[in-house]
């Protein structure tokens, strides 16, 4: 069984190696509080391993040498033994942080897959090189990798995320250290099996469990030439700050405080449906989730009814259980979060309609109530800042262009849903939200297109084609004309028409 026993080794330039840390930690069920297991955490020196091995692979080593079509087969097999895993890592990652196993498959698991496969499906259409013909001549823009990448992934969604950076780095050539989060490291040593059963080349992908400071210092090392760091608000600012002082490229998918509008005619029972997933998804720990809804003020109260009753009827309780839709918090530290924002929400004036508290039902597990709160001023703490549990805010406006402005007065951007009558009504609203993604009528855009954030929300986007950008260095070579009509490239004509 995979929790037996302690992992006390590191996946580093293709094989198990033993650390040269000699630090822990464990891994705690987040329902049944017990551990389950101890997995190592790497040190400075285990990072300067990782590192090596990942640099060695990418100047000396053939990954980034070999054609597209061979990186694509090699990652064709990774998707094959995730698949073949899906089972086992939707339960991985349910008793590691307390994801809702009917959640965990098809998000967790079945999801890590999809991000995957959408990359290996457009990464032929991703221009990686491109002869362009001007008045004044030839030019080849090429996009090469980009060296290292240190790969940062949360607890929340660990190998979702892990594939949304890990896909795209290593189809456009890049090699990579990945680091999981302390709460979730055990899924991180099934995907280093993955890799390894894949055929993947040695040092290409190395694994390294480690805590915050030696994140960092990963983040940082020299040998590093791209950071992807998925994680909140604060760290990602501190980050993004070390890494600008060394002109490092780094991608920011940070925190968010996104809105739901549901205006005058919208039809009140699908956007309430809508938001059983897209306000509570994971026990309220995405941070993509609505956790704050504008709601027409004249449809407030019909809105209040009908949305209480359906988060009333949410099974709370133990993850593995099909059932159930609210899982526990992840930590006993992030329970304590939630509760304090449940208490400023008492604090500011907030009319608590329902939840607050902790399941009485339960004995164990670091469970909060999923709660709403009405009447909640704009500018109050539970409708500015990230709670990241199922806590949501109910704000009534008066007219379309309050809406909006409550809607954007966030620091985030990150995501949106509009309800409306009319989808073309929607769609107006939608361009006017400062949002990385919207969502109109519970109809989100997928992931065959980016995601990613405005303002505080973070820096890039990841999904889509726009997922290789963050992954090349752009170069531009002057090319003659006898060569370019050599050159087996696509073209594209500048030239004045005429």
């Amino acid at each position: 069984m995979i929790w037996e026993g302690r992992h006390d080794r590191l996946f580093i330039g293709g094989e198990w190696v033993r650390p040269h840390s000699t630090a822990f930690v464990d891994v705690i069920s987040p329902f049944t509080e017990e551990r389950l297991t101890s997995v190592v955490t790497a040190d400075r020196a285990d990072i300067d391993r990782a590192v090596a091995a990942a640099r060695n692979a990418f100047d000396q080593g053939p990954w980034p040498r070999m054609s597209l079509a061979e990186r694509r087969e090699t990652l064709r097999r990774l998707s094959d033994g995730l698949k073949a895993q899906e089972d086992l890592i939707a339960q991985l990652v349910t008793e590691e942080m307390g994801s809702p196993i009917t959640l965990s498959r098809w998000m967790q698991s079945a999801g890590a897959r999809a991000m995957l496969d959408i990359a290996l499906d457009v990464v032929d259409r991703y221009p990686f090189e491109e002869l362009r013909q001007s008045p004044s001549g030839y030019g080849l823009v090429l996009r090469e990798p980009l060296g290292v990448v240190a790969a940062v992934a949360p607890w929340n969604g660990p190998l979702v995320v892990a594939m949304l950076k890990l896909a795209p780095a290593l189809l456009a050539g890049n090699t990579a250290v990945f680091k999981p989060a302390p709460e979730t490291p055990v899924d991180a040593y099934l995907l280093a099996e993955l890799f390894e059963r894949a055929g993947l080349p040695k040092g290409v992908v190395n694994v390294v469990p480690a805590d915050r400071e030696t994140s960092e210092y990963l983040c940082l090392h020299p040998g590093v030439d791209k950071v992807s760091f998925t994680g909140s608000t604060a760290a990602g600012q501190r980050l993004g700050g070390l890494c600008g002082a060394e002109i490092r490229r780094i991608t920011l998918e940070l925190g968010g405080k996104s809105a739901a509008i549901i205006l005058d005619g919208a039809d009140i029972p699908k956007a309430v449906e809508s938001l059983r997933v897209a306000s509570l998804r994971n026990s309220g720990q995405i941070c993509s989730n609505k956790t704050r809804v504008l709601v027409a003020a004249n449809r407030k109260a019909e809105f209040l009814d009908a949305f209480s009753a359906m988060v009333a009827s949410m099974p709370v309780g133990d993850p593995m259980d099909p059932a159930t839709e609210i899982g526990p918090m992840v930590s006993a530290r992030q329970r304590d979060r939630v509760e304090g924002y449940i208490a400023k929400g008492k604090a500011e004036g907030a009319r608590l309609v329902l939840g607050g508290g902790r399941p009485g039902h339960l004995n164990h597990g670091w469970f909060v109530e999923p709660t709403i709160f009405s009447d909640v001023a704009p500018g109050a703490a539970i409708a500015q800042e990230e709670i990241f549990g199922p806590v949501i805010a109910v704000i009534p406006f008066d007219g379309e262009d309050e809406a909006v402005e409550i809607a954007n007065g966030t620091q985030y951007g990150l995501h949106g849903a509009i309800f409306a009558a009319e989808d073309e009504h929607a769609l107006r609203i939608a361009r006017r939200i400062r949002t990385g993604a919207t969502d109109i009528n519970g109809v989100g855009p997928g992931y065959y297109c980016p995601v990613g954030g405005f303002k505080k929300s973070g820096i890039g986007r990841e999904a889509g084609l726009e997922a290789f950008d963050s992954y090349v260095e752009v170069k531009s070579v002057g090319i003659p004309a006898g060569l370019a009509g050599k050159l087996e490239v696509p073209l594209r004509d500048f030239r004045p028409a005429g």
